[in-house]
């Protein structure tokens, strides 16, 4: 008879392996009021680093442009998608036509007066509203939250109360974070902002096509 404990195994390797940010993390059991965000960069990174969806580890992607910085820490939401949903709730909105999801998780900026040095780390934050964001002709939408329990921040329950100045520069950053030197016509397009309400609802589309498109990815495989 063997002694094995049933499921040691399983729960050894969780030890051995990090779990992979995107796919290995739960959302959590609270949301959307409240979730898990994967912090990518911080506002002091001068280079932006992104995760590499192969192997779940921060890449590199390119310095920050001139002394644009993203005012806030940025990073995703795990186990989201921007696929179809998200591609037709933004069409709704905006009144444009033949969208589609940008095919990476649903991204996320998190309001904090602490001072965190540095990304590749995972915490709770409440969403607030969002920026309806587009790129080319791909729905980017960004998620804006507060750290949970945030002694400075904490009592921000939507995105009217965000300051103006604050709320124009994250505006401001995300219009122009990918533009190239020359460029004529910028890359990012709208940027308006939403409440709450539609926060939950990009939110809760993005888990719809994650599990859409992941579930029938992985009943294609040959094992």
């Amino acid at each position: 008879m063997s002694s094995t404990v049933p499921g040691f195994r399983e729960t050894s390797l969780r030890y051995v392996f990090k779990a992979h940010p995107w796919h290995g993390v739960s959302l959590g059991p609270e949301v959307p009021k409240i979730v898990t965000a994967y912090i990518e960069i911080v506002p002091t990174d001068t280079v932006k680093y992104e995760l590499d969806k192969e192997t779940g580890l921060l890449l590199v992607d390119r310095p920050q442009r001139y002394s644009n910085v993203c005012p806030a820490l940025y990073g995703l939401l795990p186990q989201t998608y921007c696929g179809n949903r998200v591609a037709e709730y933004c069409m709704k909105h905006t009144g444009l036509t033949g969208l589609s999801g940008d095919g990476d998780p649903l991204d996320v900026c998190v309001f904090t007066e602490k001072t965190i040095t540095h990304g590749d780390l995972l915490m709770r934050a409440r969403p607030i509203g969002g920026l309806r964001l587009l790129d080319g002709n791909e729905a980017d939408d960004k998620i804006l939250a507060v750290m949970a329990n945030d002694a400075a921040y904490g009592h921000w329950r939507d995105v009217s109360d965000i300051p103006t100045q604050l709320l124009q520069r994250l505006q401001h950053y995300f219009l122009t974070y990918k533009d190239a030197p020359g460029a004529q016509e910028p890359r990012c397009t709208h940027g308006e902002s939403y409440g709450v309400a539609e926060a939950y609802e990009v939110i809760r589309r993005s888990q719809e096509d994650y599990f859409d498109y992941f579930c029938n990815l992985t009943s294609s495989l040959p094992f």
